[in-house]
């Protein structure tokens, strides 16, 4: 989990740098395809291992994984990657939220608490932040919310499907979305989902941010498969650490003090959920 979410914010550097000349809907599409074509001859001889009981868990998983990237690369088409994703942060604490009320994981009082912190965490950055980036603001927090139930179904399918399998077909159905959402999009002239002719060099990074993608949420299904998702939760704030150095290097970008005060509070409401429950397990199992 900590390496993934240490490589991760490389593919949103390369996102945001695409956005300058490709729409975000495009970008996500180039994600979904080079992501589905890389693990493609992994999971072929895994095919027959696929639960198809659960084929509506992989649609579903798809479609939000395509509206939370969307929204958030349109947000990084504004915004620097490091507030962005400071934004984003609320989405381990809905994590711990959603798997108590769809995962049957238990939360007490104090963890709703810190819950309920943290989400003044994410308020205090969106407030100076929709002052200078508009609506762009208030993406990440959509996309917290997409990812969330998106982690929320990969831990019920971590379970008893192979994580190669799980990215191919959330990739498959994802790529049918967004190839949808780009024909409807375009013919209605929106710009984040207009359909351009990449350039080699386009091209290029799109297959980069398929990768980082398919590497990255490999990972995350792996980790998944051996934890829960309110242990897990938490480990996601590692990812501010890449997007600061990255969006340093790249972009120049510093994040303004009042996204490191609201970075700190939304960070210390995870680590405190998680000590929680390293509490509450060390405790059942005395």
């Amino acid at each position: 989990m900590l390496f993934a979410m240490v490589l991760l914010p490389l593919m949103d550097v390369v996102a945001k740098h695409l956005t300058a000349s490709v729409s975000s809907g495009q970008i996500v599409w180039g994600r979904m395809f080079f992501q589905s074509l890389l693990l493609l001859p992994f999971a072929w001889p895994l095919r027959r291992q696929l639960s198809v009981q659960q084929w509506h868990l992989f649609a579903l998983r798809g479609v939000l994984i395509v509206a939370a990237t969307v929204l958030f690369f349109t947000a990084l088409s504004k915004m620097p990657v490091a507030d962005a994703l400071a934004i984003f942060f609320v989405e381990p604490l809905l994590l711990t939220l959603l798997s108590a009320v769809f995962l049957g994981e238990t939360i007490g009082i104090r963890r709703i608490t810190a819950v309920l912190i943290g989400l003044i965490g994410a308020l205090i950055i969106i407030q100076p932040s929709a002052q200078a980036f508009g609506v762009y603001a208030i993406l990440p927090l959509g996309t917290a919310l997409c990812f969330a139930f998106y982690l929320v179904i990969t831990s019920k399918l971590a379970q008893n499907n192979s994580p190669v399998l799980i990215q191919l077909y959330t990739g498959i159905a994802g790529l049918i979305t967004v190839s949808i959402a780009l024909l409807v999009g375009n013919s209605l002239d929106l710009g984040f989902l207009q359909i351009s002719i990449p350039t080699t060099h386009e091209w290029g990074f799109l297959m980069l941010v398929g990768a980082i993608a398919c590497l990255g949420h490999l990972l995350v299904v792996y980790a998944f498969s051996f934890s829960d998702a309110s242990v897990l939760a938490p480990f996601q704030y590692f990812e501010i650490v890449g997007a600061v150095v990255f969006g340093w290097y790249f972009f120049a970008d510093i994040p303004a003090a009042s996204t490191w005060i609201g970075v700190a509070i939304i960070i210390g409401s995870g680590i405190y959920i998680y000590l929680r429950e390293q509490q509450i397990n060390a405790s059942a199992s005395t």
